[in-house]
């Protein structure tokens, strides 16, 4: 049965006109002051009637050049990723310590061998840092079984050592990195490479999401029945709600500036108009973005048959609404009611389904141990007393990147073509969540900067099938050369 909401239908107004594409001359407008305030030169978006929006070269990029850095609008590290990767959760820079990196990988995967074999682990007396809730309910005591099953065992108290500081490992503080600083509501799960992304954080969305202890117990406990319900289903929840979110609270923002303005020139208080009008300038950053409902988007998986899509497409529909009820229960707010309808909420999801880039942070553990193992001798046999046993026992998986998914304003704005003159890709000096993209040939003044969407060296046939699910046909020069 398809989910009512009835949000929906008391909305349908507000909601058509959230949803109604902005004007050529607004996109042009808000793009030129994202760039402005970012300090973005030798590029610019522009519209067209065919394509949309795009990103045009206004100066030459010669190839392997940096044409755009990119901030996320809105990021998450993927739920998994979080046991192995402490970084920033704001900027995902990696924060703490190359000690402290090291000590949580070793401390979880003496976790893991220990469930394997069935040992009856307690709750740990150390809470140990950027571990949240859920990780303390686990414990660093290890069975028989867990110790003969690993590969290289390590002398008692090496990784507490390692993750409380008491055990530095040699040279080290040439790969120094921030310090976490915990989240000010005191939510145990949020950590940031200082007090700037701390405080950008809880004012762009963390500030409802955050589960610490000032949070109501009501609405705690609903936003933990929301994260656990993204973290068994789908993260790109959790950006939604990271969405909903930042526009709530722009649109609070925008609200006191306005009753301030209007207490100075003694006008009466706001009325129903002026705060839809105060809504729609809080979702501009979203009305930018090119969207379709999810359900209808997503691709279909390799495993359901076509006969089955119908079916497929409404269950991502009830899933989507379930996420939404959830959410609802946390964080809802009366004047901004129409962003709590499922068409609201599947289009945001919809928007980063389509246009999401892979955030992708490398992990410094791995420079660490290259750096080791380039020493001369005697300083390499001297520091390797050290770090063989916990690079064994780390395995071939000694060093895990920060893994996540985010939706970056301007690249989302990227064309894609077969042979694109531009990619994103990571340099050793990108150490945090920003799209990097590097200009892949020569690019000229006046030229588009396009980027591929799908893999380029794939046959005709699969990249066409791969972009059906963006709603285009490629008739980029490559698909018109191999075009049947």
């Amino acid at each position: 049965m398809e989910p009512i909401c009835p949000i929906g239908l008391a909305c349908a107004s507000e909601i058509s006109a959230l949803l109604s594409p902005p004007s050529p001359l607004q996109v042009q407008e808000y793009y030129h002051n994202l760039l402005s305030s970012r300090g973005c030169t030798g590029i610019s978006v522009k519209q067209d009637g065919t394509f949309g929006k795009g990103v045009y070269a206004d100066m030459d990029f010669k190839e392997g050049k940096l044409v755009l850095k990119d901030p996320m609008f809105v990021g998450v590290q993927h739920s998994l990723n979080k046991i192995d990767c402490l970084v920033c959760s704001f900027c995902f820079r990696f924060i703490g310590s190359i000690e402290l990196q090291i000590g949580r990988r070793l401390y979880m995967k003496q976790l893991r061998a220990n469930e394997s074999h069935g040992c009856d682990v307690g709750n740990s007396s150390q809470h140990f840092q950027g571990m949240d809730s859920s990780d303390e309910e686990e414990s660093t005591e290890q069975c028989t079984s867990g110790i003969s099953k690993t590969k290289v065992p390590l002398p008692e108290g090496v990784v507490e050592s390692l993750m409380n500081g008491q055990l530095v490992l040699p040279c080290s503080e040439k790969f120094s990195l921030l310090p976490a600083v915990p989240c000010p509501g005191g939510c145990g799960e949020a950590y940031y490479c200082s007090m700037s992304c701390a405080e950008a954080d809880w004012e762009s969305s963390h500030l409802l999401l955050c589960t610490g202890e000032s949070c109501d117990p009501a609405r705690r406990e609903a936003l933990l029945k929301f994260i656990k319900h993204a973290n068994e289903t789908n993260d790109i929840f959790i950006l939604a709600a990271k969405a909903i979110s930042s526009t709530i609270l722009r649109y609070r923002k925008l609200k006191a500036a306005s009753l301030e303005k209007q207490v100075k020139h003694d006008t009466s208080c706001v009325s129903n108009h002026r705060s839809v009008s105060l809504l729609f300038e809080a979702w501009r950053p979203i009305s930018m973005g090119h969207k379709r409902r999810w359900w209808d988007c997503i691709a279909l998986p390799d495993d359901v048959d076509s006969s089955d899509e119908a079916s497929f497409r409404l269950q991502i529909k009830e899933l989507a609404f379930e996420s939404l009820q959830l959410l609802k229960a946390a964080i809802f707010d009366k004047e901004c009611e129409p962003l709590f309808s499922l068409e609201i909420y599947g289009q945001i999801i919809g928007m980063f389904e389509l246009n999401n880039l892979d955030l992708v942070v490398a992990s410094p553990v791995e420079d660490y141990f290259l750096y080791i193992d380039d020493l001369t001798h005697p300083s390499k046999e001297e520091a390797e007393k050290i770090t063989q046993p916990i690079l064994d026992a780390l395995g071939e998986d000694y060093s895990i990147c920060c893994e996540g998914t985010a939706f970056f304003p301007l690249q989302s704005c990227m064309n894609h073509s077969c042979c694109p003159n531009a990619k994103a890709f990571k340099r050793d000096e990108d150490k945090d969540g920003q799209a990097t993209i590097i200009a892949q040939s020569l690019i000229r003044k006046g030229e588009e900067i396009t980027i591929s969407y799908v893999d380029e060296d794939l046959p005709y046939e699969e990249r066409q099938a791969s972009l059906a699910d963006y709603g285009f046909r490629c008739r980029c020069p490559k698909c018109i050369k191999e075009e049947p």
